[in-house]
């Protein structure tokens, strides 16, 4: 199938536009591929210090003819997404000594969660933390001991910050190693319901309690279709993951086997065999745009339009938001998966999954399919189905149909002609919208703006009655500058309830929403952000405000806006607290959401 023309002309825009960054990025590469790993330099002390715990493996670590794959992790088992890891090394140093080869653990990167820190002070470090985990893989990586690296990594900000320390080490073969998502619980649509009940007192906490832990109840990721699972899909567009590995549960022989043959694959790949794959070989231009286009197809989440522009940069190649939006124009919606329907991600995984996904696709001419991938040249080769038979790892063909249509349709069928982003542009700045959750009904609303300069005091509001008209929320000094970039998803419950009274209802915000954002219009990550003087800072209440999901036009309707002052908030609290005053130095050198947010360069 001819590649889609829209595709094509981005592309070619994007190598265009990135000639000057992606070039010098390629040579650093090259350099340090023909410098090779330090470890056959090393001093006597330095070889010693890099062994001196490996055991049996030390012989082979220290003559340097086997080859020494990196395990990088984000283990924790306070976090279900996390908790699986803990067996990992085990398997993969098993498994690397089986051809020949030896595995260290290289180093941990932290691993938060924005479900626990939603409306709390910590919420406020989580996309810096992206950043962070992105330097200490890097510590963990500098040692310049190994051929390899391995990635453990499943949620919201760890799958981007692996990805952008694996593109500064974009010299190593790098495989990223996905846990799978928990068993299914209580159906995400009733779990929602009791949250707004108890947001309006008809239940308690009791009754709440119960539907959460219901919901999340064991090892794995959590199974709506929000950011840790959005990450997954993308690590199979883009090549990182060996072909079906995202969606395989944490428990079982194929998981174990998948593992194990994740790590023999990273090796096979290093300078010392002859099939050298490095990072820098897999991520291009068009692995991006494939990724963007697996964003659209399935409705993902609008953390990762912040977070493909952080990890193409790293590689030294520039997206902007209307790459994304020209892409979303041609890419059919393919996916019902909550909050875009009622199915969770095992329910996709059993009507076809990523494979069939990818070949719906690649045969419609929406996805480049002569990428390089961790399992060899071509996108094709992730349309099979891993399979353990009498004990061996195989791929086979997938079903070719959607096993069930309300989850998974066709290219030819899709649930709806274009993807699930649009970008919002007009005098209120530029912002992204996640449409796919969005009823056509709700696309368009033009009503009276109410500004907060919080989210605890939209709660306020709520409870005080004040919110009893049609209302476009405003909720501004939430940009990465002025705090970090919190999610806002504790607005989702009571934003619900107005919505469900009848009422026209949007968000427009220069923070974050979940990915796991659903049916409220809400415009986001505003830019410029209020901090930055734009003009999101010269909303007052009762402006109308227009949020057009159908034209992409965010508007503020009033006259005399361009000669008011900005607004200004008192944002002292928010500096201490919770490690917060440790993350001065980011909120003073983050750039913009347009840029991805990133502390490492606007």
């Amino acid at each position: 199938m001819t590649l889609h023309p829209t595709l094509e002309r981005v592309t070619a825009r994007i190598i265009e536009r990135s000639h000057a960054t992606r070039k010098p990025y390629l040579d650093r590469m090259e350099a340090a591929r023909i410098k090779g790993p330090a470890r056959a330099h090393l001093s006597c002390s330095g070889q010693a210090h890099a062994s001196a715990a490996s055991g049996r493996d030390k012989d082979a670590l220290t003559t340097g003819t086997a080859g020494n794959l990196g395990i990088v992790t984000a283990y924790n088992d306070m976090l279900s997404a996390h908790q699986p890891y803990e067996r990992y090394p085990g398997m993969i140093r098993d498994a690397a000594r089986a051809v020949g080869g030896t595995a260290q653990v290289a180093g941990g990167v932290p691993a938060m969660c924005d479900g626990v820190t939603q409306g709390e002070a910590g919420m406020e470090l989580s996309l810096f933390s992206r950043d962070v985990i992105a330097l200490a893989a890097s510590v963990a990586l500098s040692h310049n001991t190994f051929d390899a690296a391995v990635f453990l990594g499943v949620c919201d900000k760890i799958v981007p910050g692996l990805v952008i320390a694996a593109q500064a080490f974009g010299h190593l073969p790098a495989v990223f190693l996905p846990a799978g998502p928990m068993e299914s619980g209580l159906a995400n649509d009733e779990k929602a319901k009791v949250r707004q009940k108890f947001a309006t007192g008809e239940v308690g906490r009791d009754a709440l309690m119960a539907a959460e832990m219901g919901a999340y109840h064991g090892p794995g990721t959590c199974t709506f279709y929000g950011t840790a699972n959005t990450n997954q899909m993308l690590m199979e567009f883009m090549g990182l993951h060996l072909p079906g590995a995202s969606f395989v549960p944490p428990q079982g022989a194929l998981r174990d086997a998948l593992t194990a043959e994740g790590a023999k694959r990273a090796l096979s790949l290093s300078a010392l065999g002859n099939t050298y794959t490095p990072v820098s070989a897999i991520l291009d231009e068009r692995a991006f745009v494939n990724g963007m286009v697996g964003l659209n197809a399935t409705g993902g989440s609008t953390n990762l339009l912040i977070h493909l522009i952080a990890m193409a940069r790293a590689g030294g190649i520039i997206l902007d938001w209307q790459d994304f939006s020209e892409i979303s124009d041609v890419t059919p919606l393919l996916t019902r998966v909550y909050p875009n329907g009622l199915a969770d991600v095992n329910h996709f995984h059993a009507a076809g999954g990523l494979g069939y996904l990818i070949g719906q696709l690649l045969a419609a001419g929406l996805l480049h399919p002569d990428t390089q991938t961790v399992a060899g040249v071509g996108l094709a080769r992730y349309t099979a189905e891993p399979k353990l038979k009498n004990g061996e790892l195989v791929w086979e063909d997938g079903a070719g149909i959607s096993l069930n249509e309300k989850i998974l349709r066709p290219a030819s069928d899709p649930f709806q002609p274009t993807g699930g982003l649009k970008r919002m542009s007009g005098s209120m700045g530029t912002a992204v919208m996640k449409v796919s959750a969005v009823a056509p009904a709700h696309h368009v609303v033009e009503a009276p703006a109410r500004v907060f300069a919080d989210q605890g005091e939209v709660k306020t509001a709520f409870k005080a009655g004040e919110l009893t008209g049609d209302v476009v929320v405003v909720v501004r000094f939430q940009g990465p500058k002025a705090n970090g970039m919190p999610e806002l998803h504790s607005l989702t419950p009571l934003l619900s309830i107005l919505q469900g009274k009848g009422l026209k209802v949007a968000l427009v915000t220069d923070g974050r929403m979940s990915g796991a954002s659903g049916k409220v219009p809400a415009a986001i990550h505003v830019s410029p952000e209020a901090v930055d003087g734009g003009p999101i800072a010269r909303v007052r209440d009762g402006d109308m405000v227009r949020v057009d999901a159908t034209t992409g036009a965010l508007d503020i309707l009033a006259e005399g806006v361009d000669v008011r002052p900005n607004a200004t908030a008192d944002l002292s609290a928010g500096q201490s607290g919770t490690g917060r005053e440790l993350f001065a130095t980011f909120r003073n050198t983050v750039g913009s959401a347009t840029a991805g947010a990133c502390i490492f360069g606007d």
